[in-house]
């Protein structure tokens, strides 16, 4: 959005709601009949971001614990990975020791 265009939704909103504050403040009922609306959906309203709120956390815990799990699988799968070719390169390492071992044997027999 261009800030002309966002200067413009924000003044249309907030119209808006100072308009539906008046018209709830002019309407033809009590002040007391009014009052306790205005309370009422207050309540509503806060009861409402509060399971969003409390849905979003569930969400965001669930999410958190998904992905904690498959890092945790993953690490695992690497290190099991890398240890079976760390076993393959020290048998490598070891029969190349062998093997250097008979040639000097050999060497010095010569």
């Amino acid at each position: 959005m261009t800030n002309n265009s966002e200067n413009t939704l924000l003044a249309l909103l907030t119209g808006a709601a100072i308009g539906a504050g008046i018209g709830i403040l002019y309407a033809p009922a009590k002040g007391t009949k009014t009052r306790r609306k205005i309370k009422q959906k207050t309540e509503e309203t806060k009861h409402e971001i509060s399971e969003r709120i409390s849905h979003a956390k569930a969400e965001l815990t669930k999410t958190v614990n998904d992905k904690k799990e498959e890092f945790e699988q993953k690490l695992d799968d690497t290190i099991s990975n890398m240890s079976g070719k760390a076993e393959d390169i020290i048998s490598s390492l070891e029969s190349k020791l062998e093997e250097l071992k008979y040639k000097n044997t050999h060497a010095q027999k010569n």
